[in-house]
């Protein structure tokens, strides 16, 4: 449960400022391809007999865990957490003049990195507490809560979970749901790779608002021809079915290039290091929550709201695309050690926090409170 939590602050922490969102993009691509694998192992295991095919897609998945913890096996610790750990300035430099290259002048990043250790070191332990209690991490509580809840509610797992389900609800057959899922599966892995090399050209609000619009019309789209096509038997004509499979399509590839990874980049990069792994648990917890409440109860809504999910789901579209445009700052090329000067420098959230102060003096303290 906590690995998304930590890949996302380590990929964030490692990664160069103006690399960072395809950097961490990857994490989003790597589930896709997973996915993808299942999809493709379940469509060439169905045809397994006597029970068996189930019981090898299911053994199979122990591949890739094998895979994660051998590699886990390899992996440095970040600069960050060095910091953290009380290490030696020179071990710092020396292992971010590693991942920076050979001839790259680390002095900068170096001094904001030591700099924010310090802070956090001065601010002592809680972190949770002070997330939740402290006004000057308002913006980003928020965001640890509205970013994964909305990422939920676009939808995504519901197809996810239940594509083949879907398809057959209108009218295909089990191998033909099959594999229309796995041609989703290569929409969304190809898309998130173009998200890879959009998000640090074009930056995080720019993917957020094209993807949810995206997604909000593709939505509104099928929600419509099911409406107006879905037979008392429970099917659509193939012709319809096509559309609707071009359609779930486009819908993944919105998703794929803006709120899939996204959704796990942005909080990876607001915290301060005092709060970080506070806050990524706070996303995950709030991710994995809604993951089991939609998976718990899609099927029951597609069968009493039948072409109406869509539209449900089309509406909460509409009010994360807003709440983006309205509340989200970029973030695109900050350093993550410098990141709070973005919140300051919005037009709402800067009402929130309130005047600058010290935070290591008792006035700065007691701004910071509730």
């Amino acid at each position: 449960m906590a690995t998304p939590s930590a890949v996302g602050a380590a990929l964030s922490e490692m990664a160069p400022a103006r690399l960072r969102g395809a950097f961490s993009n990857g994490f989003q691509l790597s589930v896709g391809v997973g996915a993808l694998a299942a999809n493709v192992i379940n469509f060439g295991t169905e045809k397994i007999g006597g029970g068996w095919g189930w019981r090898v897609s299911l053994a199979l998945a122990a591949v890739p865990a094998g895979l994660l913890t051998l590699g886990a096996l390899f992996l440095p610790e970040t600069p960050s957490s060095l910091v953290q750990q009380g290490r030696d300035r020179r071990d710092v430099a020396r292992l971010l003049q590693k991942v920076r290259g050979a001839g790259v002048d680390v002095g900068d990043e170096l001094d904001d990195i030591v700099a924010a250790g310090e802070s956090a070191a001065g601010a002592g332990g809680g972190g949770l507490r002070r997330l939740l209690v402290e006004r000057r991490y308002r913006p980003q509580l928020v965001m640890a809560v509205a970013i994964p809840f909305f990422q939920q509610v676009t939808g995504i797992n519901a197809i996810a979970f239940y594509a083949p389900v879907l398809l057959r609800t209108i009218g295909m057959g089990e191998s033909a749901s099959l594999l229309s899922a796995v041609v989703t599966g290569v929409v969304g892995v190809a898309s998130t790779s173009a998200s890879m090399l959009a998000v640090d050209r074009f930056g995080r609000r720019t993917l957020f608002l094209a993807g949810g619009a995206q997604m909000l019309a593709s939505q509104v789209l099928i929600g419509a021809i099911m409406a107006a096509e879905l037979r008392d038997s429970g099917g659509v004509g193939k012709a319809w079915a096509g559309v609707l499979i071009l359609l779930i399509a486009v819908y993944v590839a919105g998703f794929g290039w803006s709120w899939g990874p996204l959704g796990w980049l942005v909080p990876s990069e607001i915290f301060p290091l005092e709060v970080r792994a506070a806050g990524q648990s706070v996303t995950v917890a709030v991710s994995f929550a809604f993951t089991v409440f939609v998976a718990r109860t899609f099927l029951s809504m597609l069968c009493h709201m039948k072409a109406g999910i869509f539209f449900f789901f089309a509406a909460w579209l509409a009010v994360m695309t807003a709440f983006v445009y309205l509340l989200l700052p970029e973030t695109k090329g900050v350093p993550i050690e410098q990141m709070a000067g973005v919140w300051r420098a919005h037009w709402f959230w800067s009402r929130v926090l309130g005047p600058e102060s010290d935070p290591d003096t008792d006035e700065g303290r007691a701004r910071g409170k509730l």
